[in-house]
């Protein structure tokens, strides 16, 4: 039976785009330490479309990019406190914790949040944020159906239409 763990966060004031794309189909053990790398400066998260004035990094070379990446301290930080809390919530469940992955990992943008920034000659102009809602659900891997014996098998098709056509085997 396929066991799911979902969780979302909404409203929250962070960019998370490349930081999502970069865990989804991960384990959750694989997840959680390529994160706290991304922590240390020991890996990069590759930035692949939001990566104009990116820079180049030869870390991130080795997570199928085009060499531009960044260390987004920021959103590494919550989504690794999202994941430890997704284990716990899988222990407490009595689910595998090693057994889990990341099967869908989704970021849309939230409402817009307002503020004002004061200019000369009077102007005011506005001064937006873009918050953002975060969805995430693990689940555990499937084992692969096995195949059956050889002995228990239909015949093949063309086996099988030769002897209608009259043909004897």
């Amino acid at each position: 039976m396929l066991q799911l763990l979902i969780l979302f966060c909404s409203n929250l004031s962070i960019s998370f785009l490349e930081t999502a794309f970069s865990i989804r189909k991960l384990p959750l053990v694989k997840a959680k330490r390529y994160l706290e790398d991304v922590l240390a400066h020991k890996q990069a998260i590759p930035f692949r479309r939001f990566c104009r004035g990116v820079g180049r990094t030869a870390q991130a070379k080795n997570r199928h990019s085009n060499g531009q990446g960044r260390w987004p301290v920021k959103s590494a930080k919550f989504i690794l406190d999202l994941l430890k809390n997704a284990e716990s919530n899988a222990e407490v469940k009595g689910l595998d914790v090693d057994a889990l992955y990341i099967s869908h990992i989704q970021v849309n943008q939230a409402q817009r949040q307002r503020r004002r920034t004061y200019r000369a000659h009077g102007r005011i102009n506005p001064y937006m944020s873009s918050p953002c809602h975060i969805e995430l659900t693990l689940s555990e891997k499937e084992e692969p159906v096995k195949k059956e014996p050889e002995s228990q098998l239909a015949p093949s098709k063309k086996k099988s239409q030769a002897l209608r056509s009259g043909a004897s085997s």
